[in-house]
């Protein structure tokens, strides 16, 4: 999904469920009112997963036209982020790691601490 020929800059995720049923004027909307930045930024990919987390969507503004992205995983699943209102901004070795299904986030380790008397 990830090509040197789309001319991609910068990946954003957009983290928690989106509704995959939207199409290029529904991701756009998104953009622009929950996480306020331009769907019109050329070379600026935005990922959006869906509930299922086997599925996501692109939306790329090429200069002349968007272009609406679909991948599906066979087996397994990304492994995304699920804060809703968070939009990360991510590298390219994070946006190889998603596509892989593995996590982008550092495992965190709970330690629980007990008070004993």
């Amino acid at each position: 999904m990830f090509k040197e020929g789309f001319g991609i800059k910068k990946t954003y995720i957009a983290a928690g469920y989106t509704d995959l049923r939207n199409g290029i004027d529904g991701f756009a909307s998104i953009i622009q009112s929950r996480f306020h930045l331009d769907p019109f930024d050329e070379g600026t990919l935005f990922l959006f997963c869906g509930r299922k987390s086997d599925r996501i969507k692109g939306l790329l503004w090429e200069g002349d036209g968007f272009l609406l992205l679909y991948k599906r995983i066979e087996k397994g699943r990304f492994c995304w982020p699920r804060n809703k209102e968070e939009l990360r901004n991510i590298t390219r070795g994070q946006y190889e790691l998603l596509m892989k299904g593995l996590t982008i986030d550092p495992l965190i380790h709970k330690v629980s601490y007990e008070r004993y008397e």
